[in-house]
């Protein structure tokens, strides 16, 4: 900050603290009257306007207010340049709190570190600790509980879009993923989407229109057994959903199917290594890996 801002922040400030006590001062009544009803001349609607003294609880308040905001700014910072007496900086504040953070739950990530995921599933201490990390994290996109939103995988149910190892969850939350399924708006018309809808319903178990459904799977079988397989059942190598099993990232509603098919779906699982490191990122998929493989 330039001299010329720092004097600029020092004069408003100063003058603001001395313009209220000032005011406190003109306010007061300036001279003791020995009559009771001495008025200020102010009269409306028959009613007169005393000059009575403001309650001096009032008054011990304000000023108790303005000395402390005097003491503040001598000892912290607040006046342009000027550091404070005792040296604070918010940067400081936090370097400190961060290096007490870590001499206190170092040891314990260092402690988990090494022990397998799947084991480290079954220790109630280490869940607690990527449930705790998780809930702050990741509650954002799959929900506190985990059980995710439309367009965010539940996460509780076993079922994978990228495969359910320990290792796998875990290179998740580190690396990210990025699904895309491409829009087929202007490949398909609207009779060949509804039979791909159809189709696709008939996969999961869905009642559907069979001379529909026919027209579906031909289209399916030249276009979307690439990604999903002859049989529909996916590849978690891709990320491409299983159509079989009636678990639906953004719904299962023919509405919703049609659309996915008609404009496509973009998900983006952001990466976690640099936020949360590779200790903190073993206790989540930890935690993960335990809620589809609870005993």
């Amino acid at each position: 900050m330039s001299d010329f801002w720092s004097w600029w922040i020092i004069i408003i400030a100063v003058a603001n603290i001395a313009g209220c006590w000032a005011l406190l001062y003109w306010t007061r009544r300036m001279k003791d009257s020995e009559s009771e009803d001495e008025t200020t001349g102010h009269v409306y609607d028959g009613i007169q306007e005393y000059n009575n003294p403001l309650p001096k609880w009032w008054l011990n308040m304000f000023n108790i207010c303005l000395v402390f905001s005097v003491v503040y700014l001598v000892l912290y910072p607040g006046l342009g340049n000027f550091p404070g007496l005792l040296g604070w900086t918010q940067e400081g504040q936090h370097k400190e709190e961060v290096a007490a953070a870590k001499a206190t739950y170092a040891p314990l990530f260092a402690k988990y570190a090494s022990t397998p995921i799947a084991d480290l599933s079954k220790i109630k201490q280490a869940t607690e600790m990527g449930k705790r990390i998780f809930v702050n994290t990741c509650f954002g996109c799959h929900g506190s509980d985990a059980r995710g939103n439309p367009g965010y995988p539940n996460l509780t149910d076993n079922d994978w879009l990228y495969g359910g190892s320990p290792e796998t969850i875990e290179q998740s939350i580190l690396n990210g993923r990025r699904g895309m399924m491409p829009p087929f708006g202007a490949v398909f018309n609207a009779e060949q989407i509804d039979g791909l809808v159809q189709y696709v319903g008939r996969l999961s178990g869905h009642k559907v229109d069979s001379s529909k459904a026919a027209i579906g799977q031909t289209l399916f079988n030249q276009q979307c057994f690439v990604c999903h397989g002859a049989n529909g059942k996916g590849n978690q190598a891709l990320g491409a959903p299983n159509l079989t099993d009636n678990t639906w990232l953004y719904g299962g509603s023919a509405t919703s199917i049609a659309e996915t098919i008609r404009k496509g779906r973009n998900g983006v699982m952001p990466a976690h290594k640099d936020l949360l490191g590779t200790e903190k990122a073993h206790l989540v998929a930890a935690y993960v890996y335990s809620l589809s493989n609870q005993e």
